[in-house]
């Protein structure tokens, strides 16, 4: 199963989030839960550090850590606001497809 922990402070603002583990959907490289999943973290990613220079992820097979600095500025942060909101809102809509596959929490720290 794939758990995503989706990391907010008390206000709700995302500060990362963590994906980890495998669906069992289906075997490697016909597992379109495993897909869908790697897209949305790869694009979340992606726009993070092109759209909003946040640069600190860290990923390998089955896992995918990101966290966003305290220090951004208030223009990136808005724009880190609305790619892991979307984030977010990808894997709940998956989960909700594909609830034996993939379990989305959501912490506060």
């Amino acid at each position: 199963m794939i758990k995503a922990n989706i990391i907010r402070d008390r206000n709700g603002l995302i500060w990362g989030f963590t994906i980890k583990g495998h669906s069992g959907f289906a075997e490697k490289g016909k597992d379109i839960v495993c897909a869908a999943v790697s897209a949305l973290a790869y694009t979340a990613a992606g726009a993070l550090d092109e759209l909003a220079g946040v640069r600190d992820y860290t990923e390998r097979d089955g896992f995918m850590k990101c966290s966003v600095p305290s220090d951004i500025s208030a223009e990136n942060r808005a724009k880190a606001d609305i790619i892991l909101e979307t984030l977010a809102i990808g894997l709940k809509q998956i989960e909700e497809a594909y609830k034996e596959f993939i379990v989305v929490v959501e912490e506060e720290v």
